[in-house]
């Protein structure tokens, strides 16, 4: 009885509870949009950070994360990668010589992290080969080198130009080769792009004088949320001597980032819910104001104060669970196309750039955001007609059948 009530008090005044409903199906689709978006800007913004270099685990030397040094090099390559291939979660995994140079060219020079690798196995760990803009992925030549389209403006040179690399080796003399550039790429991050460049593993080693030796291995898994199981699985297996590092380890700075993207995403959640809760609390008053005759009459032939209280509320819940269903649908709905062609944010591509970010945002919704909204909006609803309920049940029976 209470429900048949409440629902049709509802529809007494049609414009108020339409108006209250569109009001909830707003604020449960601004909330799935927002949580959309930063879900998409926080899962490229990683998935970039992983697919141009860092990948899911990297084992080096004792050290050399902290202190890139051409001396700290893998010695027992070999013992290495017998524990790689036993490990069934490592899909793929490469050998990477790492050290930090001068790259120079008739106009220009700066520093940069020459990267030595196999370019056949390591197009399945980065995504530099998908991201050449300009030549080739690497002709074959031991003279190829891919670089940056921020560092080939800075350097002033193009395709087939000719540049030349130094770094130090081991006994602190000076390596150097001339190379000839065949590819040139274009990352999501423009940082990346001035500074890492990319030369055969074999010139690399021959350049810094050291033959068979490598600095890292790099391992993208099959499923990256075991990236911190199988760190713990690696360091077991390995000797002393090794540090086995996943991409939390690896991008500290990035993960803090997404942990505080997620605290702001809950503070403008919490902001719209608020909103919600004042408009609930302002229709249902006027609700019960408009209704304070009718109430009294149901206090004097005996209605229970818990009844009257319990109707207000359903009329509350009903519009909130009216209003998020319809919100939930539409949101999904909105989400679909978004999630497949993204929100071109082009005119703002150099700032995100510098995030790592493309300039296309590829809104993502999780399982999670549907149940918080079809849980919390209701809960809200709730909450803003429990002043309105209360004050209806502290009216009067006999002021209530004489007020006008």
């Amino acid at each position: 009885m209470l429900l048949k009530l409440a629902w049709r008090n509802i529809w007494r005044n049609k414009r108020r509870s339409l108006i209250v409903l569109l009001s909830v199906i707003v604020g449960v689709n601004a909330i799935l949009i927002m949580d959309g978006m930063s879900n998409g800007m926080l899962s490229q913004m990683l998935f970039n950070q992983i697919s141009l270099n860092v990948s899911h685990i990297q084992i080096h030397s004792e050290g050399f994360n902290d202190n890139k040094t051409i001396k700290n090099s893998i010695k027992k390559t070999d013992e290495v990668e017998n524990v790689i291939r036993s490990n069934k979660q490592v899909e793929y995994f490469s050998k990477r010589v790492v050290t930090f140079g001068l790259l120079s060219s008739a106009s220009n020079s700066t520093g940069v992290y020459i990267n030595g690798i196999n370019p056949d196995v390591e197009q399945h760990i980065s995504r530099i080969k998908s991201s050449i803009i300009e030549g080739k992925y690497f002709a074959g030549s031991k003279r190829d080198i891919v670089i940056g389209q921020r560092l080939a403006e800075n350097l002033k040179v193009e395709l087939g130009d000719k540049v030349v690399a130094l770094a130090n080796t081991p006994d602190g003399s000076i390596g150097s080769d001339v190379f000839r550039i065949v590819g040139i790429y274009k990352s999501p991050s423009s940082e990346f792009d001035k500074t890492y460049i990319y030369i055969p593993i074999i010139t690399a080693q021959e350049m810094l004088d050291i033959p068979g030796q490598v600095h890292e291995f790099a391992m993208i898994l099959k499923d990256h949320k075991l990236a911190g199981k199988v760190t713990d699985e690696l360091k077991t297996q390995l000797p002393n001597g090794f540090e086995v590092l996943s991409y939390e380890n690896l991008l500290p700075y990035v993960i803090i980032q997404l942990e505080l993207y997620g605290e702001m995403l809950f503070i403008i959640n919490f902001i719209i819910g608020l909103a919600l809760i004042f408009g609930i609390i302002n229709s249902m008053l006027m609700s019960v104001f408009e209704r304070i005759n009718e109430i009294g009459v149901l206090m004097s032939i005996g209605m229970k104060n818990w009844k009257i209280f319990l109707m207000i509320l359903f009329e509350a819940l009903i519009i909130g669970i009216a209003g998020t269903t319809v919100g939930v649908v539409s949101g999904y709905l909105i989400s679909l196309p978004l999630g497949v062609y993204g929100i071109d944010l082009s005119i703002f591509a150099e700032s995100l750039e510098s995030f790592a970010m493309g300039s296309v945002l590829y809104p993502q919704l999780s399982l999670e955001n549907f149940l918080i909204v079809i849980f919390m909006i209701p809960f809200i609803s709730l909450l803003g007609a429990i002043y309105p309920a209360v004050k209806a049940i502290r009216l009067e029976p006999v002021y209530a059948i004489r007020y006008v």
